[in-house]
């Protein structure tokens, strides 16, 4: 009990440092003399980890740029899309239907996207079933409960919904279709028997798969989810970040130790990006019946 206290304290107070870190302004100069820059990223662990996955990133971003860059954490993606858009982050890392959106409403910018494990700029949407289910394909979910993402996620609910609709499973073929927060909550509601099966991005799903999960499906390829900057931001903070970024190099064995301890999604490197490469995206994030332009998640 008194560990559990205390780790409950620990997590607490490294969420109110990032609070107070986050209420400094942004043309404020710390340690090390240099402009903040804020960048953005809403909770997708819990506060050590967020920590432990995206300061070492923005570690090196001080490093390499005239910047000192700080996160800018927030509870969701509304609320990540509104950070960036108020001018409270510079640059964010947001989801991918939170990307579209933006993109579309508020003229963000795309600067680089995130490699794979094969070195391309792509992800996919996959399905997970716990490692013993006798569930092995899209068309066995008949009667099941069927987590996904975020409402507004591509890889997490628009994409996963029109997986299930090609093979015959609708809301009505299945037990249950509901929504949750993100990805690792899909995860882990599907390996704790909430849910018979779930969809998340790739990265979660194969991490995951370590921990008890299976792959059953998964989407065609899609451009991977790239970080944005305010279309305001400062040149050389968008010329530099994307520098710093692509300079990175997975084969290189000082890159790859960089690299090693930031989040899955981030450590493989990064190639640059550009509007014209989220066209298509954007078009299927308003052109899907069952997407965000048809109104149905009001």
């Amino acid at each position: 009990m008194v560990v559990f206290k205390l780790l409950r304290k620990s997590t607490a107070a490294i969420a109110t440092a990032l609070a107070l870190v986050a209420a400094v302004p942004a043309s404020v100069c710390l340690s090390s003399g240099k402009p903040v820059a804020y960048f953005g990223v809403n909770l997708r662990f819990d506060p050590i980890e967020m920590y432990e996955r995206y300061q070492p990133m923005m570690d090196y971003l001080t490093r390499t740029t005239s910047y000192e860059f700080h996160l800018k954490i927030s509870h969701g993606y509304a609320e990540g899309v509104k950070h960036l858009t108020e001018g409270k982050a510079q640059i964010s890392s947001l989801g991918d239907g939170a990307v579209i959106g933006a993109i579309q409403a508020h003229r963000v910018i795309p600067i680089v996207k995130p490699l794979n494990e094969e070195g391309k700029a792509l992800y996919q949407s996959m399905f997970i079933v716990p490692a013993k289910s006798g569930i092995k394909t899209l068309a066995d979910l008949r009667g099941k409960r069927v987590a996904l993402g975020y409402h507004h996620s591509i890889t997490g609910n628009l994409i996963p919904r029109r997986m299930l609709n090609s093979n015959g499973m609708g809301k009505k073929e299945l037990a249950s279709l509901a929504n949750l927060a993100n990805h690792t909550t899909v995860a882990k509601a599907v390996l704790k028997g909430e849910f018979e099966a779930g969809a998340a991005k790739d990265v979660v799903a194969k991490r995951w798969a370590k921990r008890g999960l299976r792959i059953i499906a998964a989407s065609k390829p899609l451009p991977s989810t790239p970080l944005v900057a305010r279309h305001d931001a400062p040149a050389r903070l968008i010329r530099e970040v994307t520098e710093a970024l692509v300079a990175l190099d997975r084969k290189d064995p000082a890159d790859r130790k960089i690299l090693a301890n930031w989040d899955d999604e981030y450590k493989n490197g990064f190639e640059r990006a550009t509007l014209s490469d989220y066209h298509d995206m954007s078009h299927l994030y308003r052109s899907i019946p069952f997407g965000c332009a048809a109104g149905c998640h009001r």
